[in-house]
This record gives C-alpha cells, structure tokens and sequence, in this order.
C-alpha cells in the first residue's frame, strides 16, 4: 500500500461519549491525504464499538491496546503504526478543526527544515461550550530555530506550542528523537516537542488548529501543583540539552511556572471543573 501523506494517530481511552466527534473532524478534512489510526486502551465503556463503527472508511484502522503503562503505552503504540511522512496525534476527547490538517502539512512542505508547526486551540468544557476561543503561540515566531523556539517556550513557562491536536511533527524527526517522551508524565507532550526540535526548526500556524476539552478530575490542584514542578524539571534539562537555554532562563521559566500554576487553579475553581 502506498503511504499516507499524514497520519492522524487517536489514542482513546474511556471516551465513547465523544470519540464519534473527534473521528469526524477528522475524516471530514479535504485536500489532504490522510490515515486515521484509533487505538482503544482496553477501555470499559464502548469507546472500542464506538471506533469500530468507522472502519467502513479505508482510511480508517482500529486497534485495541493492553491495559497498563499508561497514557504513553498508547501513545506510543498507536504512533508506531504511523505510515505518514507527517504524523499528529490528536487525543480521544480533542477535534482538529476545517483546513487546519491540509493548512499545517503546507506549512511542513514549504519549510523543509521544520520539525514541527505547532498552532493554536479552542478551549472548550466538557460539554462544548466555549472557554477560550484562541490560546497558545505567545513567544513563538512565524519561523524560528529549534533551540530558539525551545527558549521561547522556557521563558513562557508553559506550553505554547500546543497540545497534541494543534500540533503536527514530520515522522521522522519524532522517529530520530525515540518517538514520545514517556520519561514525562504531564509534561510528555512537550518534551517530546523539544526532543523533535533537536533536529529542525520551528514554523507556526497562525489559525485555530484544533479544540481542547478541559474538565473533570484531570484538572485537580494536585495535578496543577505537580504539572508545574514537571515543568521546572525540564526546564532544567532544556538547559542541559540547548545551548540557547540559559541557567537563567530555565530558573525564569520555572518561576513563571509557578505562578502560572497558581492562575489556573483560581480559573479551574471558578469554572467548577476541579475535582471535588
């Protein structure tokens, strides 16, 4: 079989209520060549049904992965079955929104030094209702080397690249940097991106790229505190691994970090996402 231009990898785990979403966006993308791999992690609630019911498109394969290992254990193996020379792993509960899948491949192919395009998102709650309608990017040029990129993204003290779904990576960088990072545990999206910036630069995609759900127990201020102090730590190998990233900078960004942290946990409260 002839590869795919890009592969859309959905690592899905207890998602039946909204998998059907996210698959659509998906498959409803035009003028691009696409597979679309979804991997149920052993899950108990139907997601598994739920992807199975869209193999009657051939761009479509469903896989069912053990239990155990964690979020990574998914990524990763449903990563590994990627045949595109561009891959973007969007999550179970996530959309990619019209043109952006065919929009970021362009931006790929009119740099070919870039490892990755990296855009922004729609912050949606659980039930779709809107949050934000356009975050991410803040530091980051229309073109920057990779080491600079990693800089700026120290310096914000976050993520600004994006999660997952607005983010897109050629394979064979993230193929050079031993694929997802599952040294990290919140951080692994991210310090997968730096491992991919390693190797090439970095181009951004203006538009809105993708939806991100936030809500439930995965935004507990237990899981803020500790997602912050996974930042610092990488920040502190950014520093180890980039000659652009200062001492200075690394202990900069964790700071902003924190203080970060503490933002979200007053956002998270008011929105009465956190877990009770």
């Amino acid at each position: 079989m002839t590869a795919p231009e890009l592969s859309v990898v959905v690592p899905a785990f207890r998602q039946a209520g909204v998998l059907a979403e996210t698959i659509r966006s998906v498959l409803a993308q035009h003028e691009v060549d696409l597979e679309l791999i979804v991997a149920d992690h052993s899950s108990d609630d139907g997601t598994y049904e739920v992807a199975q019911a869209f193999e009657g498109d051939s761009r479509v394969t469903v896989l069912r992965t053990h239990a155990g290992g964690g979020a990574v254990a998914n990524w990763s193996a449903v990563t590994k079955r990627a045949r595109g020379e561009f891959v973007k792993l969007l999550p179970g509960d996530d959309t990619v929104l019209p043109g952006s899948l065919a929009r970021q491949v362009a931006l790929l192919r009119a740099n070919p030094g870039a490892t990755l395009v990296g855009g922004r998102r729609r912050i949606i709650d659980q039930k779709g209702r809107t949050i934000a309608k356009s975050r991410g990017l803040q530091g980051l040029s229309p073109e920057m080397p990779g080491g600079e990129a990693v800089r700026a993204s120290v310096l914000s003290g976050t993520n600004p690249f994006g999660e997952p779904g607005a983010v897109m990576m050629r394979r064979s960088a993230l193929d050079r940097a031993g694929g997802w990072q599952g040294q990290w545990s919140y951080a692994i999206d991210v310090a997968t991106y730096y491992a991919v910036l390693k190797y090439g630069s970095f181009v951004r995609d203006d538009d809105v790229a993708s939806t991100f759900r936030v809500g439930g127990g995965q935004w507990s201020v237990a899981l803020v505190n500790e997602q912050s102090s996974e930042m610092a730590r990488l920040f502190a190998q950014a520093h180890l691994d980039f000659d652009e990233v200062s001492d200075d900078d690394a202990a900069r960004g964790s700071r902003k970090a924190q203080r970060l942290a503490w933002q979200r946990r007053m956002v998270y409260r008011v929105l009465k996402v956190v877990k009770r």
